[in-house]
């Protein structure tokens, strides 16, 4: 049953006394009436279970009305005595998500850019934003995880993401910000009815609701039902994977081939979603699960957008697509300070046995470099990368360490692969 409005003070006096002390509570602030309503009763609450609270506005640049937002929220806050934050994104449309998707991966970057670890961040969807996005993801052919919809709370970027209205209607809402007289900003796109979520909304979910009073009740009572179906599959996939070693990012494909086809595709998700991966297509993922009959010497590769499985040696690894340096980049080191890459921070070390000073240049790998091993003269580098059970696209984008015109060592993004004569990591 939804919160009625005389208990909604009530539900966000116990969210707020819930979260720890002295952690900075963020209310995400559209200036609509749901987030307007959220910020309104956490001041209140605050003052009851003092904790520090500031608003977060997200300013999408989409539309003109977009500075009105900006400036309800501006005085909302100055008179409700909170500190405000705006971000301002870049919405990517051509990114192939579509307008909405687009906008909600800018704002949750925002969001993670701005909220501190430790803290929470409040949004304000309510029961009726969760029954439309089951729909949505029904329509979708979505599974479990998709039906779950939105999850009461989540971590993020070891922040908090809550949603303390998610049990309460929207006509709850509604009866306490006019019972408030509260003032809010309209949203002019929220009645054009081209996109999917305001189709539902404004065409869809009255008709449900004519027919079934409690529509949006049972939809959103679906939603978290699948959740915790989700959570139990999760739990499952989490022992299954403890028994194949632990390593979501390497798994043995003879164990693999042991379980059915639904436990694979189970298994091979949540390790997705372990190293914070996003998961194949259907069909991709199946046919990753066909080729895990290939040869041992097959090197198969099965991408999609933001990741990438590989299966070598009767070994499956998932992963982010490999980025390699560029081939013309090279960087003057000495062996021991930290090294600024187009890949990042280089921090690892190395130095000459006998202490003596170094001067050193990393690059990429290019082919045809050769290595003095101890005890095993000069030996061709890709041969060296073979021996040692590197996988070929992890030789490729090797980087070697050279000084003057011989290579000394050669490292990946796990560490030293092979050390020349003379040298060691300190």
């Amino acid at each position: 049953m939804s919160a009625e409005p005389s208990s909604l003070q009530a539900l966000i006096d116990d969210a707020l006394a819930a979260t720890p002390p002295g952690r900075t509570v963020w209310v995400a602030l559209s200036g609509g009436l749901d987030s307007s309503l959220l910020l309104t009763l956490a001041v209140e609450a605050s003052r009851r279970h003092p904790r520090p609270l500031r608003a977060l506005h997200v300013h999408h640049g989409l539309q003109a009305a977009a500075d009105d937002f900006e400036c309800h929220c501006r005085e909302l806050c100055e008179r409700l005595g909170v500190s405000l934050c705006v971000e301002w994104v870049n919405v990517e449309v051509s990114s192939g998500e579509g307008l909405e998707g687009a906008a909600r991966r800018a704002r949750y970057a925002a969001f993670a850019r701005c909220v501190g670890e430790g803290d929470t961040l409040w949004l304000a969807q309510h029961r009726d934003d969760q029954a439309e996005t089951f729909l949505l993801a029904a329509l979708r052919g979505a599974g479990l995880r998709g039906l779950a919809a939105m999850p009461v709370e989540r971590e993020q970027a070891g922040a908090r993401l809550a949603r303390p209205w998610l049990g309460v209607s929207r006509a709850a809402l509604e009866a306490e910000a006019a019972r408030r007289a509260l003032a809010w900003v309209e949203d002019p796109s929220n009645a054009e009815t081209h996109q999917d979520r305001n189709f539902l909304r404004h065409r869809v979910m009255p008709v449900l609701a004519r027919r079934w009073p409690e529509a949006s009740a049972s939809l959103a009572r679906s939603a978290e039902l699948a959740g915790e179906a989700d959570g139990l599959l999760d739990e499952f996939a989490s022992e299954d994977l403890a028994r194949l070693g632990g390593n979501p990012g390497c798994l043995a494909v003879d164990a693999l081939q042991a379980f059915s086809a639904p436990r694979c595709r189970l298994l091979i998700r949540h390790c997705l979603s372990r190293q914070g991966l996003p998961a194949p297509p259907a069909r991709r993922l199946d046919s990753l699960l066909d080729q895990l009959e290939a040869r041992r010497d097959a090197e198969v590769r099965v991408a999609w957008s933001g990741g990438e499985a590989r299966i070598w040696r009767k070994t499956l690894y998932l992963m982010a697509p490999p980025v390699s340096l560029p081939p013309d980049w090279r960087g003057e080191w000495d062996g021991r300070s930290p090294l600024v890459t187009p890949l990042g921070e280089f921090r690892m070390g190395l130095v000459r046995e006998d202490g003596s000073p170094a001067r050193l240049t990393l690059a990429p790998r290019l082919g045809g470099e050769h290595l003095r091993l101890p005890g095993r003269g000069a030996r061709d580098l890709k041969r060296v990368l073979q021996e040692r059970g590197v996988p070929p696209w992890e030789r490729a984008r090797a980087w070697v360490v050279w000084q003057g015109e011989c290579v000394v060592a050669v490292g990946g993004p796990a560490g030293w692969l092979a050390l020349a004569e003379g040298w060691r990591a300190p």
